[in-house]
């Protein structure tokens, strides 16, 4: 497998060149073409094959979101990953929506970019600390909010096993980190799974994002 290639969107050229900056050093990934808008990046997809787009939300002439939900439809081999100033719980549910498979923080190290950018190559997801924390913050205020007509009751245990599988801890860790057996994590997991009617952890993922966090009629 050859190199990453990369596209940086950003309205601000001194944040592409930083994050330029950070990525020259990391092996295995070139930045190979940067936008100032949502426009610019569907232009340049045209003529380039890009594996993934570090996309800014906002931006001029066609932001973040719109110009993801476009990618998806048209380059669904490309991926997105969302970068923002804010972890407004508003704006990161609308780029999960659009298709973004991560958001990080303008203020993420190289480290963390780095590690947002493999995982979502590999077919991950990857969500900064503060982001998880504020869908989490989202969830639990909308805990037995769904879309389905009977509610979901999450238990608050459950919702901080959900909030690791999130960030993709095994069962054994998540076992670690709260000083329980693996087999009762296996149990809280199997229990997500049945409640939100999930086949399995990227369908728990899903759900988090585009159901309990949603609540009907909210403007």
């Amino acid at each position: 497998m050859g190199n990453i290639k990369v596209l940086l969107a950003d309205d601000h050229k001194i944040v592409r060149d930083g994050i330029k900056l950070m990525l020259q050093t990391q092996a295995g990934i070139d930045v190979v073409d940067e936008a100032g808008n949502g426009l610019e990046v569907l232009k340049k997809l045209e003529f380039n094959i890009i594996d993934l787009v570090i996309m800014d939300i906002n931006m001029p002439e066609m932001d973040g979101i719109k110009a993801t939900k476009e990618i998806r439809e048209k380059y669904p081999n490309t991926k997105v990953l969302a970068l923002s100033m804010s972890n407004d719980e508003l704006h990161i549910r609308q780029m999960i929506q659009a298709g973004a498979s991560g958001y990080i923080m303008k203020s993420a190290g190289r480290s963390e970019l780095k590690a947002a950018i493999t995982n979502i190559i590999e077919g991950k997801h990857y969500f900064s600390d503060e982001a998880t924390h504020s869908i989490m913050m989202d969830l639990v205020k909308g805990k037995g909010k769904s879309a389905s007509s009977e509610p979901v009751h999450i238990t608050d245990r459950e919702l901080e096993i959900l909030e690791l599988i999130i960030k993709e801890y095994t069962n054994q860790e998540i076992a670690e980190k709260l000083f329980i057996s693996s087999r009762t994590v296996d149990a809280h997991r199997r229990n997500l799974l049945q409640k939100t009617g999930a086949r399995n952890t990227a369908g728990l993922v899903k759900y988090a994002f585009q159901h309990n966090i949603i609540a009907p009629g909210d403007t």
